[in-house]
């Protein structure tokens, strides 16, 4: 469907590694630039037109924060995944306040950074499709205000939405008819992607179904292993 191959910015000092996931990237259709270190790789990201950027966390001359920061003055939008050897959480909280989209801790599994970055174009597509801007949402018979975080159905009182649950039934209309997946929920609204932030989302999903049963067109599907779909039934 797009003849136009995705470009991946890969930032990696260790030369094997580099090469092996450039290689991979490149057989799984993606245009892949390598960089051996950070000075590098601003270089190449000022010189090219990237769709992702994936940052090794440590690097010698520049690491990748201090990389992200530079990429995210440059373009704010382009989409940044950090790979990291450590799993510290305050990583993955300063990742994400230089504006990571996701993380990887090395090891990984080659599959489930190709399932990522998938999951981000997507998203990217879908956010320019459906502004992200957008904060007033018909579903069924609701009407979503996410600006004042009021839920009203048909000429009913609105309900007052709690912040999480605002921002979750917001990005489920987001991808109204749509996987809306599991991690990106955890990562933009919990900021974290663990088992206990998992449960604590099943229990706002539970909520947002008991608000929105007056109107049976309405239901948030549960996709297995996968994350939710908001569905709105047009037959009646």
């Amino acid at each position: 469907m797009d003849e136009q191959l995705k470009r991946i910015l890969l930032v990696e000092d260790d030369p094997n590694f580099g090469t092996v996931l450039k290689d991979y990237l490149t057989m799984n259709d993606y245009e892949v630039t390598h960089a051996k270190n950070g000075m590098e790789g601003f270089e190449k990201f000022k010189r090219g037109d990237f769709d992702l950027c994936i940052l090794d966390v440590m690097m010698p001359y520049k690491d990748g924060f201090t990389l992200a920061k530079e990429i995210r003055e440059k373009n704010a939008d382009v989409p940044i995944v950090f790979l990291t050897a450590k799993a510290m959480k305050e990583d993955v909280l300063k990742g994400y306040k230089v504006g990571a989209d996701d993380y990887l801790n090395k090891p990984f599994d080659s599959e489930v950074l190709l399932m990522k970055i998938k999951a981000i174009m997507q998203r990217k597509a879908n956010d320019s499709v459906a502004d992200s801007k957008q904060f007033e949402f018909k579903i069924g018979s609701f009407d979503l205000n996410s600006k004042l975080r009021f839920l009203k159905f048909k000429d009913e009182e609105p309900v007052k939405l709690s912040p999480k649950e605002n921002e979750l039934l917001r990005m489920l209309a987001l991808h109204e008819n749509d996987l809306m997946p599991r991690e990106l929920a955890l990562t933009k609204i919990w900021r974290d992607d663990n088992y206990f932030t998992s449960r604590s989302m099943d229990v706002y999903i539970a909520k947002l179904r008991k608000y929105l049963k007056p109107d049976p067109k309405v239901e948030i599907l549960n996709i297995h292993g996968e994350g939710f779909r908001l569905v709105v039934n047009q037959d009646h």
